[in-house]
């Protein structure tokens, strides 16, 4: 018997051990990473299909910016740094909008809008984290002496009277569909090699299968 065979058997079995506990730590990471996306990627992507935004931007002219303090005061917020906790000061942008696509604007021109005097959002959900979101800049660009400056914007087909400021349909659908196949995909796999390699039962029914292929 070849002395080698028991020290070949060995590595084999440490090289096992590691990748078992790589492959174990990869689906333990895999559920948290997605229980963690529902709410913040997953939930508002959802959300934002649903509502049918027009994927064309439209054309927006900012009619009031109102600067507020307090809970009482700061029932919503076009714009919030963080998305769980209270709203002690908040900026409310008002604005009207006119489907018109907004590259067919042209300045200098009446304009009949659709809609009048209705929120605008900084996105679906009205809020973000940094650097996606930055409130202080979002302010700069839409309130403030801003105002009455026409700008881009997209409405909802569902809710009329929901404007926000950014959307892309096709980066919305990419996210969701990332956030959810990446961890439900590595936490699959991980756990197919690992029921392969310690489930007896799993074991016996390859080889089960492997009888009816006749042998070269």
């Amino acid at each position: 018997m070849d002395k080698n065979i028991p020290k070949l058997i060995s590595i084999v079995e440490t090289a096992k051990f590691y990748a078992s506990l790589c492959l174990g730590t990869i689906a333990f990471i895999s559920v948290f990473a997605f229980l963690f996306l529902i709410p913040f990627v997953v939930d508002p992507a959802i959300s934002s299909l649903m509502a049918q935004y027009e994927p064309e931007p439209v054309t927006c002219v900012a009619t009031q910016h109102i600067y507020a303090e307090g809970l009482r005061n700061c029932t919503w917020s076009s714009c919030r740094e963080g998305c769980t906790g209270q709203i002690t000061r908040c900026h409310q942008i008002f604005v009207n909008y006119s489907k018109i696509p907004f590259r067919h604007f042209k300045p200098n021109t009446d304009i009949e809008w659709d809609i009048s005097n209705t929120r605008l959002l900084v996105n679906a959900e009205g809020c973000g984290y940094p650097p996606t979101v930055n409130c202080s800049l979002f302010t700069q660009q839409y309130g403030y002496q801003s105002t009455g400056t026409p700008f881009p914007c997209y409405y909802s087909r569902v809710y009329s009277d929901t404007v926000i400021a950014r959307y892309s349909w096709d980066e919305t659908l990419r996210q969701l569909v990332l956030s959810i196949a990446i961890p439900n995909l590595l936490f699959a796999t991980s756990i197919a090699i690992l029921s392969y390699w310690y489930c007896p039962g799993c074991g016996r029914t390859c080889n089960k299968y492997m009888h009816h292929f006749p042998n070269e």
